[in-house]
C-alpha cells in the first residue's frame, strides 16, 4: 500500500513543483545570482515546499488507510515513540524556514528555532543517542554527553543540508538516495512507521528532482533544505536508538554532505573566517568553478552517493572486523576525491593565469 502512495507522492511533488516554477506562480520568493553563487539566472526557490507537503499528503494518507483497515503500521494508532516530535519539530521548520525565505529572519531567532525543535525530539520525544558504536572497540555508553552530543549532531544535520544546497539537482539527489536507503534500514529493522516516512520523503524528493536536474527550474530553499536535514539527522538518531541500524550507516549515506560542508567548516575556521558568510568554497562548488558543467558534477556527486550507500549496506550487513575495514576503504574514497577535486582546481587556476 504504501509503494503505491510513494507513486503517488512523487507525482503530487512533481505537480506542485511545476506550478511553484511557472511564471504564474508569485507563491515564494526569487534566487538572485551574485558573486557568491553557481547558477546565473534568477531562479524560485520555494521547492521544499512542494516536497514538504507531499510527504505530508502521504503520511497522513497512510496513516488513515492503516488505520481504516486495521493495519499495524498506522502513525497515530502505533506510534513509535518521539516520531510525532519529529514530524512536529520538521514541519515547525519548514514553516520558519518558509517565512525567513519570504521576509528574512535574524540569524538569533533562525538558530534559536533549530535549538527548539531539537530540543523538542530530545527532551519530548525522548530521541537520544545513548551510545556510539565504535568498530573493533564495542559501543561506547555516553552516560550525562547523550543529550549534548546529541543536539550538536541535530543542529549539525538540520544546517549542514541548506550549506550544501547550491548546486542543480544536489540536495534532491542526496535527499531521494539517503531517504531512500534510510527507509530500506528501517523496513528491515522492523520500523515500518519510520520506513514509510523516510520513503515517502524520498518519493518527494523524486518529483522535485525531475524540475531541478541541471538546468535548475526551482530550488529547494530553506524551507526544503533546513526540514530535511533536521528529518534526517532525527530519523538516524531514531534507527540508532531502536538499534534498526547504528550511526555510522547513516554517516555513511549522508557521507557526501556531512564531510563536504565539516572539512569545509574546519579550513575557513582554521583561517579565521567569519563562518556565516557565504561562500563558494565547497568541494562541490570548486569543481563547478574549476570548469565543471553541473550536470557532470553531480552526475560525479550522485556516483559517490552510490559508492557510499553501498559501503552502508556492506558495513550494516558485516561482521565486526570488516566494519572496519569498510570504514577504512570510505576515509580513503574520500581522501582521494578531495586530492582529485585539489588537482581540478589547480589546473583551473594554472589556465586562467595563462
Amino acid at each position: 500500500m504504501w509503494i503505491v502512495l510513494a507513486c503517488g507522492v512523487g507525482l503530487l511533488s512533481w505537480r506542485l513543483t511545476d506550478w511553484l516554477a511557472g511564471r504564474a506562480s508569485t507563491f515564494g520568493p526569487i534566487d538572485h545570482p551574485n558573486d557568491r553563487s553557481l547558477h546565473h539566472s534568477p531562479t524560485p526557490r520555494t521547492g521544499g515546499a512542494a516536497i514538504v507537503v507531499s510527504a505530508l499528503v502521504g503520511i497522513i494518507a497512510w496513516s488513515l488507510i492503516a488505520r481504516w483497515t486495521g493495519g499495524e503500521s498506522a502513525l497515530v494508532s502505533h506510534p513509535l515513540p518521539g516520531i510525532i516530535w519529529i514530524l512536529g519539530g520538521s514541519l515547525f521548520l519548514a514553516g520558519i524556514s518558509f517565512l525567513d525565505d519570504r521576509k528574512g529572519l535574524p540569524v538569533g531567532i533562525r538558530f534559536g528555532c533549530h535549538l527548539l525543535a531539537a530540543c523538542g525530539v530530545i527532551f519530548g520525544g525522548e530521541v537520544v543517542m545513548h551510545s556510539l558504536a565504535l568498530p573493533g572497540l564495542g559501543a561506547i555508553e555516553l552516560g550525562w554527553a547523550a543529550s549534548p552530543l546529541t543536539l550538536a549532531f541535530l543542529l549539525w544535520m538540520t544546517n549542514l543540508y541548506n550549506f550544501m544546497d547550491g548546486m542543480d539537482g544536489f540536495a534532491g539527489g542526496m535527499t531521494v538516495a539517503g531517504f531512500g536507503l534510510m527507509g530500506y534500514f528501517f523496513w528491515i529493522g522492523d520500523q515500518p512507521v519510520a520506513s514509510g516516512i523516510a520513503m515517502f520523503q524520498a518519493a518527494a524528493a523524486a518529483g522535485f528532482l525531475l524540475h531541478n536536474f541541471p538546468p535548475a527550474r526551482i530550488f529547494m530553499g530553506d524551507v526544503g533544505s533546513i526540514s530535511t536535514g533536521f528529518l534526517a539527522g532525527s530519523l538516524a538518531v531514531l534507527g540508532s536508538r531502536e538499534r534498526s541500524f547504528d550511526l555510522w550507516v547513516s554517516l555513511l549515506v549522508f557521507s557526501p554532505f556531512i564531510l563536504d560542508a565539516s572539512v569545509t567548516l574546519l579550513r575557513r575556521a582554521l583561517r579565521r573566517e567569519k563562518l556565516w558568510r557565504a561562500h563558494r568554497e565547497h568541494y562541490y562548488q570548486r569543481l563547478v568553478l574549476s570548469g565543471w558543467s553541473h550536470r557532470r558534477a553531480v552526475l560525479a556527486e550522485y556516483a559517490v552517493m552510490g559508492a557510499c550507500g553501498l559501503l552502508a549496506l556492506l558495513y550494516h550487513a558485516a561482521a565486526e572486523r570488516q566494519r572496519l575495514i569498510i570504514l577504512g576503504v570510505w576515509g580513503v574514497l574520500f581522501l582521494a576525491l578531495a586530492g582529485l577535486v585539489d588537482r581540478a582546481q589547480g589546473g583551473a587556476d594554472v589556465r586562467a593565469v595563462r
